[in-house]
């Protein structure tokens, strides 16, 4: 069982000007953005997790920072850094405003976001990096509580902590979708808790690949148009994934929030 928890990086002034930056851009955050991500920092603040992930693009690499600055618990945990968390490529539209890339696609007689500039990644290249890289996290949970459970005489799993220990900000919030407690005492023993640092246009697409392929299970309240939209700089997203008998190609994932935002 493992926990895993989404933010977007925060804005950059190419945001707020509604410039793409893709991959080829790599601006630092605006003073917006270091408040938007030290906001999320005090959001999570409370929260203990196992391993980060963050984009290696700049704007990434600073909201991460920023999210365990203000962690009580891993403030020291290595942050590490993957290719496969970048932004989409938008190759030539890169580092031009967003009208742009909307008049490129109303010429090739296409719309956003299907439409492909030249030397951009297309929406199925997309996917199939976040498909890599969600299915090397499962694979790491799964090799954690092996490891754990090879050990002679183990009390317990890899992280040996109970969900009553994972205190999210919003369980309140989302109680039905929290695994269950018996007998006052919770059930839940996690193998990771895992923060993720992205971008919004690469995160819709990972998520649309847990609904579509996957089969998550979604908030009851949530809409479809919420569902489509890309989450604000800094929107935090949970999910919860089950690997029963450490099966990587059936994961059970249930999202708990998406796109959160109330911190800001």
């Amino acid at each position: 069982l493992l926990l895993f928890t989404i933010s977007f990086s925060g804005e950059t002034r190419y945001n707020k000007d509604k410039i793409l930056q893709g991959q080829g851009v790599d601006e630092p955050l605006s003073a917006t953005g270091f408040r938007q991500a030290d906001a999320a920092g005090l959001f999570l603040s409370n929260v203990k997790f196992t391993h980060v992930f963050s984009s290696d693009l700049l704007r990434a690499k600073q909201t991460a920072a920023a999210i365990l600055g203000k962690n009580r618990f891993c403030k020291d945990l290595e942050i590490k850094y993957d290719a496969r968390l970048r932004e989409r490529k938008y190759g030539v539209a890169e580092g031009r405003p967003l009208a742009d890339l909307k008049a490129m696609a109303k010429d090739a007689g296409e719309q956003c976001p299907s439409f492909t500039p030249s030397g951009g990644e297309t929406l199925d290249e997309v996917r199939e990096r976040a498909k890599e890289f969600f299915e090397f996290l499962c694979q790491l949970a799964v090799e954690l509580e092996q490891k754990e459970h090879g050990k002679p005489g183990a009390p317990g799993r890899s992280s040996g902590i109970s969900g009553e220990q994972f205190v999210f900000p919003w369980t309140n919030h989302c109680s039905e979708a929290e695994p269950s407690s018996e007998g006052g005492r919770s059930s839940m023993v996690l193998d990771a808790n895992i923060l993720v640092v992205s971008h919004g246009a690469y995160m819709k697409n990972w998520i649309g690949y847990f609904v579509s392929d996957l089969d998550c299970t979604l908030p009851a309240n949530l809409t479809k148009s919420q569902l489509s939209s890309v989450s604000p700089n800094t929107g935090i997203s949970h999910f919860i994934i089950k690997l029963e008998n450490g099966k990587l190609l059936k994961p059970q994932i249930t999202c708990v929030c998406l796109n959160q935002d109330s911190h800001l």
